[in-house]
């Protein structure tokens, strides 16, 4: 039964439920990854409920090595789809699993949900550690419906009514941020455009090659399974006071801030109190909880309750993901 082999992370004490939620070996699942995914088929209903009860569940444990075991794994929760599209440095190492990230070790990466700047966003991510890192490298978590709760009416109201913009300026071949080439997994123009059409965008190409891209979105989004509404963007995420001072400072000295790799306005293309987004990240902040990933662990977060990020590290680190 699931009660046997479901067990709770340390979490703060005031906490509602454990996030994320930890499920080990037991005689029904076995120990291997065939096994488990063969008995995450019979209880679906059962994962479906503790995922949206706890928004994530840690499996650990499995032995997963083998990438196509994690993509068959992940596949047994939702149909997996492609990164195309998404802003984040990221490598396709096998089928549809990538690595989580490409920055640097040093980087801090603030806590978002994924892909939420797009109409292609995941329901579920998947998340599979190959090697854990020396120190650092969680990837923290925090319960969107928590953060909800806790943002002022008033502020959620402006930002509900006028949506978001999201802008992004990709630069041809090398430059500053993600190319177009990699954003859309494809160096021919007339297929990025007939992409780019298909999901809603506004576009430019520049003199140089570059292409600018423009995207409306909501600032909440109903749970596709629930109905509920929740504060899912990445406004914090790519508004420029969301830089380090240096990193912002540094592209100020070349690039215009309407030039920068990513920006945001409200939909409406007025500029967004940055006293607004810090209050938005203290809240997310307070908000977090992380855990420490041991090799063969794999994630499954339900990305429209949980943002994620990632901490910075030392030594190697290999964690993967796949989306759905």
């Amino acid at each position: 039964m699931m009660d046997t082999v479901a067990a709770s992370l340390p979490v703060p004490a005031t906490r509602e439920h454990s996030l994320p939620l930890l499920i080990t070996p037991d005689g029904d699942t076995g120990d291997k990854p065939g096994s488990l995914t063969a008995w995450v088929g019979k209880e679906a209903a059962r994962l479906r409920q503790l995922r949206l009860q706890h928004g994530a569940l840690l499996f650990r444990g499995f032995g997963f090595e083998a990438l196509q075991d994690f993509q068959t794994f992940v596949s047994a929760f939702t149909s997996l789809q492609t990164y195309q599209g998404g802003a984040s440095r990221r490598t396709k190492v096998e089928g549809l699993v990538y690595t989580s990230t490409d920055m640097a070790a040093h980087y801090e990466i603030s806590q978002h949900h994924e892909s939420a700047y797009t109409p292609a966003m995941p329901a579920i991510i998947g998340f599979l550690c190959g090697l854990p890192s020396e120190t650092g490298g969680e990837t923290p978590l925090a319960d969107a419906r928590r953060v909800t709760a806790r943002l002022p009416e008033e502020l959620k109201a402006r930002f509900e009514e006028k949506g978001l913009l999201y802008l992004n300026n990709l630069p041809n071949h090398f430059g500053f941020g993600k190319t177009w080439q990699a954003q859309f997994e494809s160096g021919d123009r007339d297929e990025v455009e007939a992409k780019l059409r298909e999901n809603g965008y506004e576009w430019e190409w520049k003199a140089d090659g570059s292409l600018r891209t423009v995207l409306r979105c909501a600032a909440l989004l109903p749970h596709p399974e629930t109905g509920r509404k929740l504060w899912i963007n990445q406004a914090d995420h790519w508004h420029p006071s969301g830089l380090s001072n240096g990193t912002r400072a540094k592209l100020a000295e070349v690039l215009a801030e309407e030039d920068f790799p990513m920006n945001v306005t409200y939909g409406d293309g007025s500029v967004i109190a940055e006293s607004d987004l810090e209050l938005v990240r203290g809240i997310v902040r307070e908000e977090t909880t992380q855990f420490t990933w041991q090799k063969g662990d794999v994630l499954i977060c339900d990305n429209f309750l949980v943002s994620h990020g990632r901490r910075s590290f030392t030594g190697e680190r290999k964690v993967y993901v796949a989306l759905g």
